[in-house]
């Protein structure tokens, strides 16, 4: 198993050489970086091209994006409002569309294999104009993707056009060839059934198509991001479902929420307990 972490741990923090050499001195091989342009200033080139030579420096491999959820179009200032596929508005779903194609060209200096991409914000609810607006918006972004050599994983999340059924009826009637799911298995553990039942119920619609995975745990009430085990997810359950994926050594990325505040850790802190977690997860997978 390749050991991967997604850098929204550190999301409010610029993304430093020192902080990927720290990330490596934990012993994860790979990221996932979480792109707001304060993070990880994507849309300017020489800034990839540096990201490129600090993970090649530390041996760290780039295995994915996660694409930006709001409109942080300043380095230094995050305006808070939305990044949706799904804008009913035809001039702020373009913008949207080519904020995202920014992303994507990343790959062009700095290759890397999938963007995860959610379906709208965290309370987008199920309507056939925004239908429309994801279809139209990925229709153009997975045809971009391709020439990237770039994978669109969208992931399941809590709101209604995010919930794995909506999202696997979506691919199914649109036909849209090429579109993957990323699995996360904190979201499904918050779904609306009997908490027994939710993490194979989210995965059942997608589990042909799941290209990669999100691990964090929670306790069934919001959305916690704590470390595998840590919450109240069945995680011997919860491995079984995993390993019945169709795509062997699927991806899985350590996607923790960072702590902030005059009390919180450090980030050498909070990376060895990010470590601990990925040993404890390791050894239970087998």
């Amino acid at each position: 198993m390749q050991r991967l972490l997604s850098t929204y741990l550190f999301v409010s923090r610029k993304l430093t050489p020192e902080l990927l050499g720290q990330i490596s001195a934990a012993k994860f091989q790979g990221v996932e970086i979480f792109c707001t342009r304060s993070h990880f200033e994507y849309a300017t080139k020489t800034e990839v091209r540096a990201m490129a030579g600090a993970l090649e420096a530390r041996r760290l491999q780039l295995v994915s994006l996660h694409a930006p959820t709001g409109r942080d179009m300043s380095a230094m200032r995050e305006s808070g409002t939305p990044l949706s596929i799904c804008e009913v508005e035809r001039v702020r779903r373009i913008e949207a569309m080519d904020e995202l194609k920014r992303v994507i060209d990343v790959a062009d200096d700095l290759p890397y294999s999938r963007l995860i991409l959610h379906m709208g914000g965290s309370r987008e609810t199920a309507d056939p104009r925004k239908r429309d607006a994801a279809l139209s918006t990925l229709e153009h972004l997975i045809l971009h993707a391709h020439h990237a050599g770039v994978t669109i994983c969208v992931e399941n999340t809590t709101s209604e056009m995010g919930d794995p059924a909506y999202l696997r009826a979506f691919v199914d009637e649109t036909r849209l060839a090429g579109l993957r799911f990323n699995f996360d298995i904190g979201h499904a553990h918050l779904a609306e059934l009997p908490e027994g039942e939710r993490i194979e119920k989210s995965f059942a619609p997608l589990r042909e198509l799941v290209s990669s995975v999100h691990l964090h745990d929670n306790h069934g009430d919001k959305d916690e991001h704590l470390p595998p085990f840590d919450g109240s997810i069945d995680w011997p359950g919860a491995l079984k479902l995993l390993q019945s994926a169709p795509q062997t050594s699927l991806p899985l990325v350590l996607e923790l929420k960072e702590k902030t505040g005059p009390e919180a850790p450090g980030a050498a802190e909070q990376l060895a307990a990010a470590r601990k977690a990925m040993d404890r997860f390791e050894k239970a997978w087998g």
